[in-house]
């Protein structure tokens, strides 16, 4: 006989596994809250510190970027393996694996500390790097550990975990939750929606008591008219499809382990690998005055709000800046690179369009080259929508970012983030078959 309605729900409100269960989806929220501000605030001090030596002395950084980058990946190898790059990949690839031994050579508050520390390591060395895709690691290592032995099935705890790190980081609670299905799962398992709501929630609010109720680039008010605009629309979402397409396949023929010379002179000198990347960076940022180096959020905030110019160049040398970072195998993201190489070509672009207003174009190609560079259009757009406060642009960046999903499809098949995890995976796997002995030094990427 069924159960009544009062006896169910009793059982529900009163069953401590249930409240066991969300707790530590809350807890894990709050925690990644917490370490996400304190993250924040260390990348902003490298950053400040950073460009005072480099206002001071702007040739240092052609020794300090390049001694910087190479003691990162010696660091990384020695001490913090599994913690280079985004970290992105590495929350994909532990959702995956089965084996409790290979998700925690992924996931763990170790490698969560080497993530923070290096990244921020980085960024006062100028490096072109950030620290959004690191707390997409962070927050599934925090909940990994949380949850681990509690939960039969992982892949919600680091799903939300995850999510919570994009959430908190950028401010962005929708386009946390986003990203946690459209990047991370794929798909949406409806039973796990209210714990992984409640670890962005969670999250979030610990971001908006420290930092406040903050849009991260800034209001703007701008708005395309009429279908005599269409073309801007186009014009943005190809160009930003094939340069973010474009830049994904470098890195997945870098990191997945090139044929030849090249190939073997990085598995041979990994360290001096990361110098001459070092050394190429800063000479992007001694091309363009400086603007190049770190996250490029302040540059990219300056044009949006049509509060000063860059050099034309910025956005080409940004992205050649932000590709040298990202292959030599040093901690650190590739999101607000991305969306200032965005803001610096949409800059170049909006010569052509004199009847749009500028911030317009910068808005569309921001949200299309990150499309381009994730392959997840959906995520892109909120995440713009959302860091701008332009929910009259829903529109234009939506079809935009499809545009540009579209096209970078076309120049890499393969979505970046995707072809990275399955690095971590076959490594994992291969060290599972290799004596220890055999396997020791082994990098997955």
């Amino acid at each position: 006989m069924p159960h009544s309605t009062p006896t169910f729900l009793r059982r529900i409100w009163f069953n401590r596994y249930i409240w066991q269960r969300r707790g530590i989806f809350w807890i894990g929220g709050l925690m990644i809250g917490v370490v996400t501000v304190g993250f924040a605030f260390a990348a902003d001090y490298a950053q400040h510190l950073f460009k005072t030596v480099n206002n001071a002395y702007p040739y240092a950084p052609l020794l300090l970027t390049p001694a910087g980058l190479a003691a990162s990946y010696w660091v990384t190898r020695r001490f913090f393996q599994n913690s280079q790059g985004s970290g992105i990949p590495q929350a994909i690839a532990a959702r995956h694996l089965a084996d409790e031994n290979d998700r925690s050579k992924l996931l763990s508050l170790r490698i969560a500390f080497g993530k923070i520390l290096l990244t921020v390591f980085a960024l006062g060395c100028g490096a072109s790097v950030g620290r959004e895709g690191p707390t997409v690691q962070v927050g599934a290592s925090i909940m990994h550990a949380l949850g681990k032995g509690r939960f039969r099935k992982h892949q919600g705890l680091v799903l939300a975990g995850a999510a919570a790190g994009i959430a908190a980081a950028f401010n962005t609670p929708l386009a946390g939750l986003v990203f946690g299905i459209e990047e991370m799962s794929r798909s949406f398992e409806h039973r796990l929606s209210g714990f992984v709501l409640g670890a962005i929630i969670a999250a979030g609010l610990v971001s908006m008591f420290f930092l406040g109720n903050y849009v991260y680039f800034g209001r703007t008010e701008v708005a395309l008219t009429g279908y005599g605009d269409f073309p801007a629309i186009l014009a943005c979402g190809i160009a930003g499809g094939f340069l973010g397409g474009l830049f994904s396949r470098t890195l997945l023929y870098v990191l997945g382990g090139p044929a030849g010379r090249l190939g073997n002179f990085i598995r041979r000198h990994p360290v001096v690998f990361a110098a001459l990347c070092g050394l190429g960076t800063a000479i992007c940022g001694l091309l363009s005055g400086g603007t190049t180096y770190a996250t490029g959020y302040d540059e990219a905030r300056l044009i949006l709000q049509g509060e000063g110019t860059l050099p034309w160049q910025f956005g080409i040398l940004k992205m050649i800046a932000t590709t040298l970072s990202a292959i030599c195998g040093i901690p650190g993201g590739i999101f607000s690179p991305s969306l200032s190489i965005g803001a610096g070509f949409g800059a170049n672009l909006a010569a052509l369009f004199p009847h749009i207003d500028p911030g317009t174009i910068i808005l569309l190609f921001m949200a299309s080259y990150l499309a381009g560079v994730v392959q997840a259009p959906i995520t892109s757009f909120v995440i713009v929508m959302e860091m701008t406060s332009s929910h009259g642009m829903i529109l234009p960046l939506m079809a935009t970012s499809m545009l540009a999903f579209a096209t970078s499809r076309m120049i890499c098949p393969t979505p970046l983030y995707h072809g990275l995890a399955q690095n971590f995976i076959r490594n994992a796997r291969a060290l599972r078959r290799t004596p220890p002995q055999t396997a020791a030094g082994k990098d997955p990427v």
